[in-house]
């Protein structure tokens, strides 16, 4: 059987001389890994954190990972790839979406609400410093743990009332809340520690090292 389906690059991994695994979001599989044999140069260019791609997907009855073929982009994202900072926040956001969401696990309405994130982050041309900050707090939402204030105080101690305003406020309001690059990246690792403790996980999140560089 074929499917033919929209996926979300989260990370790779070399399985054996020319082949990876691609582990993806998709409306139809949920987080799950591929297999994509012979992957070149072409393929190899599809697969960039949170890039958006459609593959042709054959189960098989004789292995539970599945094959995909195919591949092309979706979207180019030239909005996100052409841009240090967006780039640096889809290594980090597709980094926590991969060590927090299992193999395996359907979360109902996370790729859509992904999708949508991604193609808004790529829409933006100013005003976007917070969108991590943002993406990790609705990202607490779509996982089915939605934080209230008082679940984050132990969290975000000193920092609480900024953090309440960006539960508060509109998307576009809290794109404008005013944070040093010290702040940015203080609250971004409060909210790490809080889905931490709601996924019973362990974070161990390479790319923040850069994102914190980045938001000095």
């Amino acid at each position: 059987m074929t499917t033919n389906t929209e996926l979300i690059v989260l990370h790779t991994t070399k399985f054996g001389e020319n082949s990876i695994v691609i582990h993806t979001l998709s409306k139809d599989y949920g987080r799950r890994g591929f297999l994509v044999r012979g992957a070149g140069k072409r393929v190899m260019s599809l697969l960039l954190p949170l890039n958006i791609l459609e593959a042709d997907i054959t189960e098989s009855s004789k292995s539970t990972l599945y094959t995909a073929r195919n591949l092309t982009s979706s979207h180019s994202l030239l909005g996100i790839r052409n841009n240090i900072y967006k780039n640096t926040m889809t290594m980090f956001l597709s980094e926590v979406i991969y060590r927090t969401v299992k193999e395996g696990a359907q979360e109902q309405g996370l790729f859509e609400w992904c999708r949508g994130q991604i193609l808004l982050l790529d829409a933006m041309e100013t005003d976007f410093s917070n969108f991590h900050i943002r993406f990790l707090l609705e990202l607490t939402v779509a996982l089915g743990f939605s934080p209230e204030t008082s679940d984050l105080m132990p969290f975000v101690g000193e920092n609480h009332k900024v953090v309440s305003e960006f539960m508060s406020s509109s998307f576009a309001e809290s794109m404008l809340i005013p944070l040093s690059g010290s702040v940015r990246n203080k609250i971004c690792e409060d909210v790490l520690r809080y889905i931490e403790y709601h996924t019973e996980s362990t974070l161990t999140i390479n790319s923040l090292k850069v994102l914190r560089e980045l938001f000095v």
